[in-house]
């Protein structure tokens, strides 16, 4: 699947709250529980642990962007706006010629120590455009980010959240408190809750595996206590930022020679690679990468994904974040890099690239 930014993306879902859309009546209080890791077609075919998502109207599928990852759908998800319009084109982001910088973490990526970007890099400077948040405050719109303690004044959560009145939580007792108390507040609410802990053991255990389905068994419980509790006048959506696939197949680009030919700086993650060719190298990079890749990924120049629409309409300022080539994988394969990136390769669920199970994520509403 190539995404379809004009369909029903998750781009529109904030909007949707408090305009109307994707099915939605305006609410006084609209609250989006993002589920990490997701997937509408996960989430169908393990609906037995899930049994409350399947009483409620789905007005998904959503397509999230490319990749498919998460930093780059909730900058989608709190922008309003494609990969090509934010500029968080991956998990591994290429920023200069020097630096790489892992967007969860907004560190300098590699095998040594991590480097704090946070000064150098301002996350307000990566990422510019207004969020959605802001523009709701400035529209009279109480607004609450309701996620993990740790992510308070990250570089991730400074880039794509700002705007927001952050509360901090530790486990699922206080996510949940912390969205009803937030909803309940007097006048326009919109109440925005994030849960990590689905998405980490789809990526070590395998989404579908044991792990993650009795995972999905507490996020379940979860949107069924939220739902039970909102205010009359209050509206829950649960989505996803992206699915994911179990990884049965790698080549190393650390180690192959020919991968890593004619290459300055890797950026992506192993189900979306950006290769960024020494100058005049860009060609003969695309033919080797696409002859040993072959089937294995769909693997074009930077102008082809471009044209084909992979990031939707692309500001200028954001080109040279793209790859000479773009390979997004297929099946269960991934392009790991075992030395710079060596937690990231070691993990058995991956997403990231352009088939459907990574891409789409339902759209679960929930009135009192």
């Amino acid at each position: 699947m190539i995404p379809e930014y004009s369909r029903p993306s998750i781009a529109e879902v904030l909007p949707a709250l408090w305009h109307g859309g994707l099915g939605l009546e305006p609410a006084r209080a609209g609250a989006v529980l993002l589920v990490d890791g997701l997937g509408a077609e996960l989430l169908a075919a393990n609906a037995a642990d899930a049994p409350f998502p399947a009483t409620l109207p789905d007005a998904g599928p959503l397509t999230v962007g490319f990749p498919s990852s998460t930093a780059t759908s909730l900058a989608s998800l709190n922008t309003g706006l494609p990969p090509g319009g934010h500029g968080l084109l991956g998990t591994m982001l290429r920023l200069s010629d020097e630096v790489v910088m892992n967007t969860l973490r907004w560190t300098e990526a590699g095998g040594g120590k991590p480097v704090d970007l946070r000064e150098s890099f301002p996350p307000e400077s990566v990422q510019p455009a207004p969020t959605l948040f802001e523009q709701a405050k400035v529209a009279g719109v109480g607004v609450t980010v309701v996620s993990e303690a740790a992510f308070n004044g990250s570089g991730l959560t400074r880039a794509i959240q700002r705007g927001g009145d952050f509360t901090g939580v530790h486990a699922f007792g206080d996510l949940a408190a912390g969205i009803l108390t937030a909803l309940a507040e007097p006048g326009r609410q919109l109440v925005y809750g994030y849960h990590a802990h689905l998405d980490a053991m789809g990526h070590v255990h395998g989404p579908g595996s044991l792990q993650w389905r009795l995972q999905l068994a507490q996020v379940d419980r979860l949107v069924e206590t939220i739902a039970a509790r909102m205010p009359a006048d209050a509206v829950l959506v649960v989505t996803g930022d992206h699915g994911m696939v179990t990884m049965t197949e790698t080549i190393d680009a650390d180690t192959s020679d020919d991968l890593r030919a004619g290459v300055r700086a890797m950026s992506g993650e192993p189900r979306a690679r950006h290769v960024h060719a020494e100058p005049g190298a860009a060609a003969a990079v695309l033919a080797t990468w696409q002859e040993v890749l072959g089937d294995n990924a769909w693997t074009v120049s930077r102008e082809q994904a471009v044209d084909e629409g992979w990031f939707g309409p692309l500001s200028p300022r954001y080109a040279e974040r793209i790859g000479d080539v773009v390979a997004a994988s297929r099946g269960g394969f991934g392009v790991t890099r075992t030395k710079n990136e060596t937690f990231l390769s070691s993990l058995l669920g991956q997403h990231g690239s352009l088939t459907s199970a990574e891409l789409l994520v339902p759209l679960l509403v929930a009135r009192a």
